[in-house]
C-alpha cells in the first residue's frame, strides 16, 4: 500500500490527521486479517510552497522540512498512528525520477521544451481520465490556466522544471532543474512496491490531477496497470468548505489537542467512513468525547481479562463483516457501543474483554480507563484544584452546609467534572 503523504512546510492540520488515521486503521485491519502489509507513505520535501516558506523564514529548505517532519511524527504518535514501513523523501529519489522521465521521452509520451522544462504529452496516453472519469474534451473545455506557449497542449503537465535562480536544482539530460510534483510518487512507489501493487491511497483532492497523472506516468512507462485499488479519504469540512491551508480555514492538530485529548480526535475521525465528508465543529468533537467516555466507563467498571478477540462471538462476527465492507468503521464502532451496553447491563467480563480487543484493532481503548476519564485537556481545573474542591465540599457537608456543597458540585459540573460519591469516598471523572 502506497499513500501520498504530507508536503512539509507547516504543521499538520485536521485534514492531514484524517489521512494519517484513516490509512492507519486500514493497515491495522489488513494485518489483523492475516495479510502481510508493506505500507509506504511518502514525504514531499521539495516544491514551490516549501521553497517560498523557507525564503520567507530566512532558513534553509532542509532546516524547514526537518523541523516539520519531526512535528508530524510527534502529532501522529499522539494520535496513535503507527509509523509506515518506509517513509521516503522526494529529494532522495531524484535520479529515479530522471530515469522515468527519460523512459517516457523515449516512448513518445513526454517532450523537452525550449524553456528547459519537460512535459508529459497527455493525449499520447490513451487511458488518461480513467480514474477520475474525466474525458480529455471535458478537461480541455474546463481549462482555465494561463496558456503556456511551451506546451504542445494546455492539458500537458510538467515532469521536470528548469532551474531558477536561488532554487535548489539537480543535473539532468535536459539541464539543471528539479522534478515536478507528480513524478515523485510514480518513482517512489515503483522503488518500494514494483510496477504493479495492491493499494494506492490519499486524500480525495488528489484523485485529480495528482493520481490521474501518476497513472499516466507509471502505466505509460511500464505498460502495465499501476494499482489494483485506489482509496481516497473524504474531505474534512468547516462551514461546508474543505479544510485547507490555501483557504485559511484550517486547525492544526496541535491547536485541537489543546482542547481535546488525542484519542478523542482519533475517535472523531474513526466514527465516520473514510470516504465520507467529515464536518469539523466543537459540537462533533464534544460528542466524540462523550461517546469515548461511555466506552471507557464500561471498561472502568468491569476490567477485561485480556485483549484476546473471540472471533466466533456474534458481535465480533459483525465487527469483521463491517471492516471487510470497505473498512466500514461507523458500523464497527456501533458494535463497540453494543458491547459497552452489555457490560453496563450484565457486568460481563467476556464482553469487556471483547470491547477492549476490538478497540485495539481501531487503535482505541488501550489507555487505563480511569486515567482516560480523568484527562483534563481543555478544562480550567487541575487535579490538585479538583482535590481541594472535593475536600471543601466534604467539609461543607460535614457542617451541614448542603447548599455550599451543592454549589461546589455544580461549579465542577459546569467545567465538565462529574463527582461520584461512594463507600470509599468521592471520586471524579470528565463528564
Amino acid at each position: 500500500m502506497y499513500v501520498c503523504g504530507m508536503t512539509v512546510y507547516d504543521y499538520c492540520h485536521v485534514g492531514h490527521a484524517r489521512v494519517l488515521v484513516a490509512f492507519d486503521i486500514i493497515s491495522r485491519w489488513l494485518r489483523e486479517s492475516g495479510y502481510s502489509v508493506e505500507y509506504i507513505r511518502n514525504i514531499t520535501d521539495i516544491d514551490d510552497k516549501i521553497i517560498r516558506r523557507a525564503a520567507e523564514n530566512n532558513e534553509s529548505i532542509t532546516s524547514l522540512t526537518d523541523r516539520f517532519i519531526a512535528a508530524m511524527h510527534e502529532d501522529e504518535a499522539l494520535l496513535g498512528v503507527l509509523p509506515p514501513d518506509a517513509e521516503p523523501r522526494a529529494t532522495a529519489f531524484v535520479p529515479a525520477m530522471i530515469s522515468m522521465i527519460a523512459s517516457l521521452i523515449d516512448k513518445g509520451l513526454a517532450y523537452p521544451a525550449d524553456n528547459g522544462d519537460v512535459y508529459y504529452a497527455v493525449r499520447g496516453f490513451a487511458g488518461y481520465g480513467k480514474l477520475s472519469g474525466k474525458s480529455l474534451d471535458e478537461l480541455r473545455a474546463g481549462e482555465r490556466v494561463d496558456v503556456d506557449p511551451y506546451k504542445r497542449d494546455p492539458l500537458d503537465f510538467v515532469l521536470w522544471k528548469a532551474a531558477r535562480a536561488g532554487e535548489p536544482s539537480w543535473p539532468s539530460p535536459w539541464g539543471a532543474g528539479r522534478p515536478g510534483w507528480h513524478i515523485e510518487c510514480s518513482a517512489m512507489s515503483e522503488h518500494y512496491l514494483g510496477q504493479h501493487f495492491d493499494i494506492h491511497g490519499g486524500g480525495q483532492d488528489l484523485q485529480f490531477p495528482h493520481h490521474e497523472n501518476e497513472i499516466a506516468q507509471s502505466e505509460g512507462a511500464h505498460g502495465c496497470s499501476m494499482a489494483n485499488y485506489w482509496l481516497h479519504n473524504g474531505f474534512v469540512r468547516v462551514d461546508g468548505e474543505k479544510m485547507a491551508k490555501s483557504l485559511g480555514n484550517f486547525f492544526t492538530i496541535r491547536e485541537v489537542l489543546q482542547q481535546y485529548d488525542a484519542e478523542t480526535v482519533r475517535f472523531f475521525i474513526a466514527r465516520a467512513h473514510y470516504r465520507s465528508p467529515l464536518n469539523y465543529a466543537d459540537v462533533h468533537l464534544e460528542d466524540a468525547r462523550q461517546g469515548l467516555n461511555r466506552l471507557y466507563t464500561a471498561l472502568r467498571d468491569v476490567p477485561p481479562a485480556d485483549e484476546a478477540v473471540n472471533w466466533n462471538d456474534p458481535q465480533a462476527v459483525r465487527f469483521r463483516a463491517a471492516m471487510n465492507d470497505d473498512f466500514n468503521t461507523p458500523q464497527a464502532v456501533a458494535v463497540l457501543f453494543e458491547l459497552a451496553g452489555e457490560v453496563h447491563k450484565t457486568r460481563s467480563v467476556a464482553s469487556a474483554t471483547l470491547l477492549r480487543g476490538l478497540g485495539r484493532i481501531l487503535g482505541l481503548l488501550q489507555t487505563n480507563p480511569l486515567g482516560h476519564l480523568q484527562q483534563l485537556t481543555g478544562c480550567p481545573f487541575s487535579p490538585a484544584d479538583i482535590a481541594v474542591l472535593i475536600e471543601q465540599r466534604a467539609e461543607a457537608r460535614r457542617a451541614r452546609q448542603y447548599a455550599e456543597g451543592d454549589a461546589i458540585r455544580q461549579r465542577l459540573l459546569e467545567a465538565g467534572i462529574v463527582l461520584e460519591d461512594g463507600p470509599g469516598g468521592t471520586t471524579w471523572r470528565r463528564s
